[in-house]
């Protein structure tokens, strides 16, 4: 049984974090728990952590402690193949590997970097671990530098130096390969490739190679002068800034670096008025040279201003600086999420997932843990592209939430605001919203403005509403971005993030409306718990409701728990659980349960019943023996709104759970609310759930 998989190359900086981030992102989708353990890292921990580790801990929220995750610093390893012990220190990974092994669904390996000294010994100390530990191997080559030939031969040299081993090869990933020598690549290697060998060619991408500020200023070693807030602004060029201001203008692309002495005020000053004007591209930072800083009168200057972009300095000259910022090699920072989406979704692009699922297959997993229902639901997402309006183009969340949704390329946007007042709060964010996938509409200016008009005049004049008032109505964001829902110009709506509630969902309940057989719109969160994923109804939308409705709400969270992969197993809440008490409260609750079991006798559920008793399994068997739903309820319905809303923040707060929601549920088409108080993430996961719900309705 495969329990294991190791990542081998035999060269630095070929990019195998890549494959690494790709396959740990995979597997949390299939195993709760996923394992990673690197037998050689660079250096001690106490002095740098490892910064693949330092990924895969705070990006995955791996539960991992460092000491586990490493058998020898370079060093160690190093001392020990000189004085012959090379025996000695495979038993010792062995054994640190096999003690917590079975504590694991599945691990990750990742082999050593081929950094600094020592590397003569490391590629047959790679091939001896992975053998000696009975694991299949991964094999990473970068084609970056190298001719189509060169290419061929470095996998294929690879591959037969493990099978000469007997180490098993799972697949070969040719990565960084010049894009236009990709296809020839991929079809010389499947030619000459064992066809059990499965086969990537990843072409380069620049924004995967480009380095951040922070990279630049370690890499030069300069001193920050100003800017810490932007030392996560990723350097996609560079120019040095040595002509007259006006030439030098011409010169500015997106996310430039600029070099330049210290004694060059003007090319200073220019270049954070560009940063700042709509019309230039955006100034990533400037590294001042020649051992210097600028004139008193530019620093105080500069002092008063806000927003200034990263400036270093440097005590070496302009084109050797120049030079050393050249030859910076970037690595994959769990500061920089923006670039660990970038691998994650090329690897999924770029490898045949499912054929390496397959092989992978031989471990099975009980259970739904919060990161397999985020890795689930993504891949639900992408089945069938759907196109989502974003109402609320003016927050900046919205915008860094579609920025990576469309970067993941999971759906098709609008944004509703002013196109130029997007672009500049882009521009300022330091976020790309590539056209193709996106538009950004004014709803005033939009085609079909006049015509959302006439027909929301249609739908509403029995109403009261007559033709001036639909024009005003159909200028908010909410009623517009409902009606393109309406008429089919978008498949589901997400906002909520500026607007109440009501003024989200009014719209929709005016002309989208309910479902046929459903009279009450509620919304479900989905609780994604430190190993589980739980629904909690109704915390968001209706502050009483009566029995019927309880039961109505209690149906609807039911299938929207069964559609996206959570069984449902339905426990009415209540202060008492079974016969045990008595008053209004728990008789509502008592009588939605009968009705639940009238309408849905497929449906397990139990009410009243006492949270407690819902999800302990030892007080659920105490309070209630003979029901399938205590002490393992997956859906919990909520008395009232003041009870549901609170619970689910309080779960929320004190254990740290990822809230996806407020999901409304009834509706006939998707139109999802967001709270004033939503993260980047909630935007991006809630427009991940109206996607879905879209495919489903």
């Amino acid at each position: 049984m495969t329990k294991a998989v190791f990542i081998a190359t035999a060269e630095p900086y070929s990019g195998k974090s890549l494959v690494v981030l790709g396959l740990v992102n995979l597997l949390l989708g299939q195993a709760r728990r996923v394992g990673y353990f690197k037998p050689i890292i660079d250096n001690d921990p106490a002095e740098r952590l490892d910064s693949h580790l330092d990924v895969m801990v705070r990006h995955f929220k791996l539960p991992l402690a460092v000491a586990d995750t490493y058998a020898y610093t370079r060093p160690e390893a190093l001392r020990l193949m000189e004085a012959g012990a090379e025996g000695a220190m495979i038993d010792a990974i062995i054994r640190k590997f096999k003690r917590w092994e079975d504590d694991y669904d599945f691990t990750v390996v990742e082999g050593s970097d081929f950094l600094g000294p020592g590397t003569a010994f490391e590629f047959d100390a790679n091939v001896s671990i992975a053998k000696n530990l009975g694991v299949p191997v991964i094999l990473v080559v970068s084609g970056e530098g190298k001719s189509t030939a060169q290419i061929i031969s470095a996998v294929l040299t690879l591959l037969h130096n493990f099978e000469a081993r007997e180490v098993p090869v799972l697949l070969a990933v040719a990565n960084r390969v010049p894009p236009a020598q990709a296809e020839d690549v991929g079809a010389l290697l499947r030619s000459q490739l064992p066809a059990d060998v499965l086969l990537a060619v990843i072409p380069e991408d620049a924004d995967l190679l480009h380095p951040t500020m922070r990279e630049i200023q370690a890499g030069v070693g300069g001193r920050l002068l100003f800017g810490a807030a932007g030392l996560g602004n990723q350097v996609d060029n560079n120019i040095i800034g040595a002509m007259q201001v006006p030439n030098f203008l011409n010169y500015l692309t997106d996310n430039v670096l600029i070099v330049t002495p210290a004694d060059r005020g003007d090319i200073i000053l220019c270049a954070l008025q560009a940063h700042q004007s709509a019309n230039y591209p955006r100034v990533a930072g400037i590294v001042l040279t020649a051992r210097g800083e600028p004139d008193a009168a530019v620093m105080r200057l500069l002092e008063g201003l806000p927003g200034v972009v990263p400036i270093l300095a440097v005590d070496t000259g302009t084109f050797a600086t120049a030079a050393r910022v050249g030859a910076i090699k970037s690595r994959i920072t769990p500061d920089n999420p923006k670039k660990i989406q970038l691998a994650i979704s090329t690897f999924a692009r770029c490898v045949d997932v499912g054929a390496l699922e397959e092989k992978l297959a031989g471990f099975q997993s009980v259970g739904l843990t919060p990161h397999m229902f985020q890795y689930r639901l993504l891949q639900w997402a992408k089945r069938q592209r759907r196109h989502i309006v974003l109402p609320e183009g003016n927050d900046d969340r919205v915008l860094r939430a579609a920025a990576l949704l469309l970067q993941q390329d999971i759906v098709d946007l609008t944004i509703l605001g002013n196109p130029a007042d997007v672009a500049a709060s882009a521009k300022r964010l330091g976020i790309s919203l590539p056209a193709g996938h996106v538009n950004i509409i004014d709803p005033v200016e939009s085609a079909h403005y006049a015509e959302y008009v006439e027909t929301f005049y249609e739908l509403r004049k029995d109403k009261g509403v007559n033709q001036d008032m639909a024009r005003d109505l159909l200028r908010d964001v909410s009623y517009f971005g409902s009606m393109m829902v309406y008429q089919g110009h978008a498949d589901g709506m997400v906002s909520g993030a500026v607007h109440t509630t009501q003024h989200t969902i009014r719209p929709a309940l005016q002309f989208i409306k309910t479902k046929p057989g459903v009279s009450v719109v509620s919304s479900v969160f989905f609780m994604c718990l430190p190993d589980r994923v739980a629904v909690f109804g109704d915390c968001a939308v209706n502050p009483n409701p009566t029995a019927e409705q309880l039961a109505e709400i209690a149906i609807s969270s039911a299938d929207s728990s069964l559609a996206f992969g959570i069984e449902p197993r339905v426990a009415m809440l209540s202060y008492s659980s079974g016969t045990s008490g008595a008053g209004a409260e728990v008789e509502k609750v008592r009588q939605a349960t009968a009705l639940v079991r009238q309408k849905r006798p497929d449906l397990k559920v139990e009410g009243p019943i006492q949270y407690d008793a819902a999800v302990d399994p030892l007080v659920g068997r105490q309070k209630l023996p003979d029901s399938e739903v205590a002490g393992q309820a997956s859906v919990f319905i909520f008395p009232d709104l003041n009870t549901g809303n609170n619970t689910y923040k309080a779960v929320q707060r004190e254990t740290g759970a990822l809230a996806i929601g407020p999901v409304l549920q009834g509706l006939n088409k998707p139109v999802n609310d967001l709270s004033r108080g939503c993260t980047v993430d909630d935007v991006f996961n809630t427009v991940v759930i109206t996607a879905i719900q879209s495919q489903q309705s």
